[in-house]
């Protein structure tokens, strides 16, 4: 499997944030993952980074990558993917086959197994309403499958339990009006969430339970707040663009200020929903 030493995570990071890695390893297949899981069994395991803020002095240690487990196999209603494929590509992919229930991952930046892990979800669907198994590393007991993930909201019991989430299967239902409900998806993406275009990590805090952190941010007057090389995307206050070279600790500034002023006056605690990566966050 390739390995790669020293390497500049900045570039695959869609915050195009981030310092050198002292080792990084691809593995192209499940068996190839689970022997470097083994090998660097405390190493970080990253997906397409675009929900990880990694720090601008590096990590000095093993990262595993699920991006070369791009494998995609339909069989009827069921669907069969890789850790690292992307969501758009997964969704462009089925919707070809004429299946429904994955068009809100059209514009997800991410992976499959960050999708899982997160139970992420858009405009009236989430992975939990078409997940049927997954294919699990876990420490203690090696490889194992699971059907039920205990899906919460941006939840599941992987991150309770530290599961790596290696393949998932969907059950999907076959729709004639699939490619119409992405267009419509993506245009609303588009309106609502800054492209990559302008490196950012997606939503930055969680939505509290019955309320949302965009509709408070805004009303904390966060729009435009800048630190250093980063900045309050204008057009939705729960997300952060790099829009000049930011790093890191801008990032990190920034968001203990976005909570500070929710907290002070709402009296509620902002919970980030971004992964961090590096000693010294």
């Amino acid at each position: 499997m390739l390995v790669e030493n020293d390497f500049e995570i900045k570039k695959l990071t869609s915050f195009k944030i981030g310092g050198k890695v002292a080792k990084m390893i691809f593995p192209e297949t499940v068996d190839e993952f689970v022997q470097a899981l083994e090998e660097y069994p405390q190493a970080f395991v990253a997906g397409n980074l675009s929900n990880t803020l990694v720090s601008s002095d590096g990590f000095n240690g093993a990262v595993i990558s699920t991006s070369k487990l791009t494998e995609i196999k339909i069989d009827g209603t069921r669907v069969l993917a890789g850790a690292g494929v992307r969501g758009p590509k997964l969704s462009q992919t089925v919707a070809e086959a004429g299946l429904s229930g994955l068009e809100f991952m059209i514009g997800f930046p991410g992976s499959v197994g960050g999708e899982v892990y997160m139970n992420a979800g858009a405009n009236g669907q989430c992975i939990a309403d078409v997940f049927k198994s997954a294919k699990i590393y876990c420490s203690e007991k090696g490889l194992i499958t699971l059907t039920d993930l205990r899906f919460g909201y941006r939840t599941s019991i992987c991150q309770r339990e530290n599961y790596i989430v290696l393949e998932a299967e969907f059950e999907l239902v076959p729709h004639e009006g699939v490619k119409e409900k992405m267009d419509e998806n993506l245009a609303f993406r588009k309106s609502h969430q800054p492209s990559l275009a302008l490196p950012n990590c997606g939503s930055v805090f969680k939505n509290p339970e019955g309320n949302s952190a965009g509709r408070l941010l805004d009303e904390c007057g966060v729009k435009g707040l800048e630190v250093g090389g980063v900045k309050v995307w204008e057009n939705h206050a729960n997300f952060i663009v790099n829009h000049n070279d930011g790093t890191s600790q801008d990032v990190i500034n920034l968001m203990r200020e976005m909570q500070k002023r929710v907290k002070e006056k709402f009296d509620i605690e902002l919970i980030p929903e971004i992964r961090f990566l590096g000693e010294k966050l």
